[in-house]
């Protein structure tokens, strides 16, 4: 395995190769405007096997929305264009920015160490709020964590018959993090970059601290209700999904027999604030495209949000501080900005240009249990990204 096989792995795609969704793929558009290489774009991963597909594209053409496959397993109904879809990793962008607000705010320098403000989980007293959002803390990923050899340590269960038999079980944020803590570090802190969803679990508890108010109410106070992100939500411990949307299927393995169930309906706990939002692709068109232009850091911040770790390169370009920075190639107008993820189920698609006026979010389900979507997935993003952001 490459090393970014093993970090797109990371980030959830093995999630979406999980899903099981089937039925013809018949592409939708915005009324008032047809983009057919737009169209083209989403029935080719429908194609590759993905079950369904919800793309909107804004850019100086105005605003596109499409949608490709069926929302339900069985059903000929496309995916709505405004449906609700788990947004998986894609929530630590959220959560980058809540910390760093906090920054700017001199409630915690980015440098500074967090051990003292959470003080009953003996976190290395050299690990700052920086390692946090960059991954370079050193933390074990409590969901598992991938070593150099290809094994991995085994987590909290999320993948197989031990997930869909807790799949409505509620961990703690704290439960988390003291497993993480439990187990030796991947490394010393600083040393080199490893993406693990403990260090937002961790800034969740950090923020909370901080505010002294739950999580998800100060992401609403801060974020949602000002820009008026109505489809947006911080679950915790909530197994419903807000209509309308498009159904998530789960194929696993039990005593020698596949079966496929809809997970639809889940507790997103056991990844908290690394991955338990639930979003539309026009909120997170909007909230991308507002943090993008400036509107919700200070210009020195964005500037380290923006600051990418050498060791980090992926399919999705290096990391930032939760984000990442994708270079396209020659013919391409700069840099891209984004953070993607998948949840059991569904991924997420959130891509902006840095000024914030060309953006692209979008959520897939899994396919037909015979197609592995995943080994198609680099090709059909990549054209994806370029038809949107290079004009090819």
């Amino acid at each position: 395995m490459t090393k970014t096989s093993r970090t797109s792995r990371r980030i959830g795609l093995t999630a979406l190769a999980a899903a099981l969704l089937t039925g013809v793929a018949v592409p939708t558009a915005s009324a008032g405007q047809d983009r057919p290489e737009l169209r083209q774009a989403v029935q080719e991963f429908v194609d590759a096997g993905f079950g369904g597909m919800q793309l909107r594209v804004r850019d100086e053409r105005g605003e596109w929305t499409g949608s490709a496959g069926v929302r339900e397993l069985g059903g000929t109904a496309k995916p709505p264009t405004n449906g609700h879809f788990r947004v998986g990793s894609t929530s630590k962008n959220f959560t980058a920015t809540l910390v760093l607000q906090l920054v700017a705010e001199g409630r915690i320098g980015l440098d500074t160490p967090v051990a003292g403000f959470l003080p009953r989980f003996g976190l290395d007293s050299r690990i700052t709020v920086r390692m946090l959002l960059q991954h370079t803390s050193g933390l074990f990923n409590h969901t598992g964590q991938y070593n150099p050899d290809g094994t991995v340590t085994p987590g909290i269960p999320w993948a197989g018959k031990e997930w869909v038999d807790k799949r409505f079980h509620t961990y703690r944020p704290e439960e988390l993090v003291r497993l993480a803590v439990a187990k030796s570090p991947v490394f010393e802190p600083g040393a080199r970059w490893d993406y693990s969803n403990t260090n937002y679990v961790v800034a969740r508890l950090l923020v909370e601290k901080l505010t002294g108010r739950p999580f998800a109410e100060e992401l609403d106070r801060r974020i949602l209700r000002p820009l008026k992100l109505r489809g947006t939500l911080s679950p915790n411990a909530w197994p419903g999904m807000p209509e309308p949307y498009a159904h998530a299927y789960y194929r696993y393995e039990d005593a020698g027999q596949w079966k496929t169930i809809d997970v639809t309906h889940q507790n997103p706990s056991w990844i908290s604030s690394a991955g338990d939002m639930i979003s539309t692709t026009k909120d997170l068109q909007t909230y991308f495209s507002v943090l993008q232009s400036g509107k919700l850091l200070p210009a020195w911040l964005m500037a380290e949000m923006r600051k990418t770790h050498p060791g980090s390169e992926s399919l999705y370009g290096f990391y930032g501080l939760g984000q990442f920075t994708q270079d396209l190639g020659p013919g391409c107008a700069g840099p891209i900005l984004n953070h993607n993820g998948g949840n059991n189920g569904y991924g997420s698609l959130m891509y902006s240009t840095p000024d914030g006026g060309k953006t692209l979010t979008g959520s897939i389900t899994a396919g037909a249990p015979e197609i592995d979507p995943v080994p198609s997935y680099p090709a059909a993003l990549n054209k994806l990204l370029k038809t949107v952001f290079c004009g090819k």
